[in-house]
């Protein structure tokens, strides 16, 4: 093999080629490179995306599955695609970094379909955004079979990566750079995701708090219930060098490899079958282990629903010496199923959990299963799948709030918007696609973010500017940065009566150097305020604001909103130039931003 090549008299290694060399054993794997002259971009079976510039931080690895790598149905057994998606990740997290990286957690993981033996397993991993220390990589793993060409989607995942440097000191990280629109969307998104991250064990402790303390075990005709205890599995692992990455630590996919290994054997000491790995709920490594350490692995089921089974599991870690106590260093929570002839989930035995700690695990299994929905349906779905309107409840606040964000980012980083109109110093923007169209109206005003922030973020008085809005009042403050109003706004032409909204208004501050302040609004549902006979009751999917610094007295304020279908002929009439009431209306945006910002400055000089 040659690995060396003559340019002009100097030698240079490739170093896609040494990476092959280092992991051609394990797999290939494909970090970007410039390609010579007349050199055809590679083949659609390795996600190569042919239009884009590669990320210099994805990294995408192609492995072969064998006999070796399945289980008793010839399918992928989990673990070792858990192995190859963290090693995949770690080598994209190191890229960036330039350091060792090590594996702090892995987020949900929804799997959509099995491999079987014989089909090619394609992860594509890149680091979608860097904080101080750590930094979160997102994972795209599909399967391609190479007799039919056929390529299927297995699961998206995001895990986050702390660098570490000498004796395991914290590294500070250079900032990424986004380039293209899916980038910048993730890189927006990150901010949102890592929040929720922080947020979740508050979640459900609120959750638990509120629920009553006595579950009742559900029951089923003709179905016993089998003793949590009969389902308990412990084992250990000697944690030996091929166990270990190039730092000397237990490699973080090979600790959940043998975590979901406990976990399926408790989940069939319950069902008596083989079962399915459906999702796994965020693994989170507590602390290292090192070459020469014990692994204990525990694993019990939870709870039983009527389909599916959650059964939690720990690892735990100690030396040579029993005297010396065991280390916690990772627990997850693990969703099968059992599934028939057909494909279909068989209806599976009730729990009967322990006194104890064991009726504690199964209250918050039933906790966790509502959060695991709310995280899939309202967090995971496209935009387009979110219903307009989603109850609003205290467990599934944190959802609500990340999915209002992100919507908003996401629709800002499109990169697809036309100018419309302009006038003066208001510009108006127009993006069409498929079902939506959308428009952002802007203009640079001579006040600081931070004050525009406050101003516009705050409803009840936005009256005061914009003709549309009649009054909104602030029926639940959730915490601060998220409240709901119930607005009621002027008819509009050829209405027979006022439209009323329940709007969630969600407002961030920037997270880093040149992130906008944020206030996103959309549409939720409340018990309290039901739809009324003297109003229509109108909806909003995506609006909301984006404040970006210019100066220290200098912002760019921008509105977005995706035009509902009552709101569209309202739009349409703007930007066709036929009316110009938006314009209007954000030139008295202006206008109240500054009388604001001369009040304060009157305000403070008194």
């Amino acid at each position: 093999r040659c690995l060396l090549k003559m340019v002009k008299g100097n030698i240079i290694v490739h170093e896609d080629i040494l990476s092959f060399c280092c992991n051609g054993l394990q797999g290939s794997t494909s970090p970007p490179r410039a390609r010579e002259p007349g050199e055809q971009e590679e083949a659609p079976g390795a996600m190569a995306s042919p239009s884009a510039a590669r990320n210099l931080t994805e990294v995408q690895m192609s492995q072969l599955v064998l006999p070796c790598h399945t289980n008793h149905r010839g399918e992928l057994s989990t673990g070792q695609l858990l192995k190859w998606i963290d090693t995949a990740a770690c080598l994209s997290a190191e890229r960036h970094a330039g350091c060792p990286c090590v594996t702090a957690s892995m987020d949900d993981i929804y799997f959509e379909h099995t491999i079987s033996v014989g089909q090619v397993v394609n992860i594509k991993a890149k680091v979608n955004r860097a904080f101080n220390s750590s930094m979160e990589v997102g994972i795209q793993v599909s399967y391609e079979d190479l007799c039919s060409g056929k390529h299927c989607s297995i699961c998206k995942a995001y895990a986050t990566f702390v660098a570490q440097g000498p004796l395991g000191s914290k590294v500070r990280l250079e900032p990424l750079t986004p380039q293209t629109e899916e980038e910048k969307i993730e890189y927006s998104i990150a901010a949102e995701r890592r929040r929720m991250r922080l947020a979740h064990k508050d979640t459900l402790k609120d959750l638990l708090t509120s629920s009553s303390q006595e579950t009742e075990l559900e029951t089923r005709d003709g179905s016993g219930a089998v003793p949590a205890e009969r389902t308990r599995v412990e084992s250990v692992e000697l944690v030996l060098p091929p166990h270990a990455n190039h730092q000397g630590n237990t490699f973080g996919g090979q600790i959940m490899a043998w975590m979901e290994n406990v976990a399926t054997i408790a989940a069939s000491r319950l069902c008596h079958a083989h079962p399915t790995l459906r999702a796994i709920e965020m693994f989170h490594f507590r602390g290292p282990s090192q070459v020469g350490d014990r692994l204990v692995l525990k694993a019990i089921v939870n709870n039983a629903f009527k389909n599916s089974m959650e059964v939690g599991v720990s690892a735990e870690a100690y030396g040579q010496e029993m005297s010396v106590s065991r280390r916690h260093i990772n627990s997850a929570f693990m969703t099968f199923v059992v599934l028939d002839q057909e494909g279909h989930p068989r209806t599976l035995p009730m729990v009967a959990p322990e006194p104890g700690d064991g009726e504690r695990r199964y209250r918050e299994a039933s906790a966790r299963k509502k959060i695991r929905l709310d995280r899939k349906y309202v967090v995971s779905c496209k935009q387009t799948e979110v219903p307009l309107s989603v109850p609003w409840d205290q467990s599934n606040k944190v959802y609500l709030s990340y999915n209002n964000v992100s919507a908003l980012k996401m629709l800002v980083a499109k990169a697809n918007w036309a100018l419309a109109r302009e006038k003066e110093k208001v510009r108006m923007y127009t993006l069409e696609e498929d079902k939506f169209l959308s428009f952002r109206i802007e203009m640079s005003v001579c006040i600081p973010a931070s004050r525009a922030f406050s101003l516009l973020s705050n409803l009840r008085r936005r009256h005061e500017w914009d003709s549309h809005y009649m009054s909104a009042e602030l029926v639940q403050k959730v915490d601060d940065d998220d409240m709901i109003y119930h607005v009621v706004s002027q008819k509009l032409r050829n209405e027979s009566k006022p439209q009323d909204f329940v709007i969630l208004a969600s407002r961030r501050k920037p997270c880093s150097r040149g992130d906008p302040y944020v206030v996103a609004f959309r549409s939720v549902t409340l018990p309290t305020h039901p739809a009324r006979a003297e109003f229509t009751r109108g909806e909003t999917l995506c609006s909301g604001f984006c404040i970006w610094p210019e100066s220290e007295e200098m912002s760019k304020v921008a509105y977005y909103n995706q035009a509902m279908p009552g709101y569209l002929t309202y739009v349409t009439t703007n930007v066709a130039g036929l009316s110009s009431d938006i314009c209007s209306t954000f030139e008295a945006c202006e206008k109240f931003l500054l009388k604001n910002k001369e009040d304060l400055i009157s305000r403070l000089q008194d």
